[in-house]
């Protein structure tokens, strides 16, 4: 089984980028979305998460509202990285499982995982190779405020709490920029995947 991170930029196309790889055959992982769910009541981030920002962040369901908990994590880069140590172990964990999973399935397999952050947090590390998905900044941008109804400013701000693309491109060992469209982007996705396949079959399974 061979190892494959996939990154980028919020609002970038990495989701499009990763169901093509399942299309193609690939075991995919989308990390963000576990994530998501180990903050959910009664999974392991959630009390620490209360406990540390407190009820404020809550709805009326006591369920985390990850709006609230945005306004305050994308402002303040210490209490980002606060939530950030609460959460990515129980992720790292999440996934680790994962990967075990698959490879009692099929040792063979593309197993491909996409997290905003993994050049951040040095998660890629764990990867055999890594794949970083970009596109124009101002493409990012007015795709970020039409996904996610937020002002230009607010767009921004969250943009610029990640790695700039160009940094995040010094770690890739491949590129796919999502800027031309879906049909180019594929191309990009589908040239990739026979490579993957070409260097697994070389670097055994």
């Amino acid at each position: 089984m061979k190892k494959i991170g996939l990154t980028g930029g919020i609002a970038t196309g990495k989701s499009y980028v990763l169901e093509v790889f399942r299309e193609l055959g690939c075991e995919v992982l989308d990390a963000d979305r576990v994530a998501h769910e180990v903050i959910e009541r009664g999974q392991p981030a959630y009390q620490q998460i209360i406990d540390h920002f407190g009820e404020v962040v809550t709805g009326p369901d006591g369920r985390i509202d990850r709006a609230k908990l945005g306004a305050i994590v994308f402002n303040d880069k210490s209490e980002r990285e606060k939530l950030n140590s609460i959460v990515h172990p129980k992720v790292f964990e999440m996934q680790t499982r994962w990967f075990e999973e698959v490879m009692q399935k099929n040792r063979s397999a593309i197993a491909v995982v996409d997290a905003a952050l993994m050049i951040e947090t040095g998660s890629y590390r764990r990867f055999d190779k890594l794949i970083v998905v970009h596109c124009a900044p101002d493409l990012q941008l007015e795709r970020l405020m039409k996904r996610s109804n937020m002002s230009r400013e607010d767009a921004r701000a969250r943009i610029s709490s990640q790695l700039p693309s160009m940094e995040k491109i010094k770690y890739a060992d491949y590129t796919i920029d999502t800027s031309g469209g879906f049909v180019e982007t594929r191309r990009q996705v589908e040239t990739i995947y026979h490579e993957l396949v070409r260097y697994s079959l070389s670097n055994g399974k």
